[in-house]
């Protein structure tokens, strides 16, 4: 079970991704929507906390001054460990900055992060197949290439909890 401190896209690009999911559905491959509780949402974590308490870490993101939207350009498919294929885009030195306070507030709290999201480490992503396999890879591939360049605005935040897929919006955009 994890907590992740997520931006969230817009309707528009909200729907694009959805889309990618749906696509990759189609041709028999695993996508975020069917993946465990099927109640995942088009997102990019700033953050994967371990261990937390929800109190402290609301309280710490709340004390964070609110920020504008964030525009993304997905450009390519890349991979993690396991086969998880996720869309690739480049970041603004802002957004990097911002991914930082986030992990600082967050982990003031004595929240554990992961691993994979310390500062410099961090690899912005928006997940499409958690568990595709080498076989499944050109159909990924495929699938994604037929729709990029994709250009995305993040304008909400929220806390989603992957063991149930409950989203809890945050006030403001960190």
């Amino acid at each position: 079970m994890a907590l992740a401190v997520c931006l969230l896209f817009d309707r528009r690009s909200e729907r694009a991704v959805r889309g990618l999911w749906n696509r990759l559905e189609e041709r028999g491959v695993p996508s975020l929507r069917s993946h465990t509780h099927g109640r995942h949402v088009p997102h990019v974590s700033y953050a994967v906390l371990r261990k937390w308490d929800d109190a402290e870490v609301i309280a710490a993101l709340t004390a964070l001054d609110g920020g504008e939207p964030v525009e993304l350009s997905f450009d390519g498919v890349g991979l993690f460990r396991r086969g998880r294929a996720w869309l690739v885009s480049g970041v603004s030195a802002d957004v990097v900055a911002r991914q930082q306070l986030v992990v600082e507030a967050v982990t003031a709290t004595g929240a554990e992060l992961h691993k994979h999201y310390r500062p410099g480490i961090w690899l912005p992503h928006c997940s499409l197949a958690p568990r595709a396999t080498l076989a499944q890879l050109p159909t990924v591939v495929a699938a994604v290439m037929d729709v990029l360049p994709l250009q995305a605005r993040l304008d909400r935040a929220a806390l989603v909890n992957s063991a149930t897929g409950e989203v809890s919006p945050l006030r403001a955009l960190p």
